[in-house]
């Protein structure tokens, strides 16, 4: 069974990571995790306007985040991190 498949079909662009959000997103977080990831390491979430400062203080007040950046400035990298998640 492919439980990625229950939610509906994929998006056609990206969408902001908050909970319920749908919009198109705008902005990625790059962050890590000291605990569980090597320095190096960069995961991401997208975010939309409204919830670009939200999602970067969840990330701060825990010393996760790590950068800021459009989301297509993000694309135009060729650094090989992580996709969302």
């Amino acid at each position: 069974m492919n439980l990625a498949n229950l939610s509906g079909p994929s998006p056609s662009t990206p969408q902001c990571s908050a909970k319920g959000c749908r919009s198109d997103a705008v902005w990625v977080l790059a962050w890590n995790n000291p605990k569980l990831h090597t320095p190096e390491r960069r995961k991401t979430w997208l975010a939309c306007d409204e919830h670009r400062e939200h999602l970067a203080q969840f990330l701060g007040v825990r010393g996760m985040l790590k950068d800021v950046v459009t989301l297509a400035d993000w694309e135009s990298r060729d650094d090989g991190t992580d996709a969302q998640g």
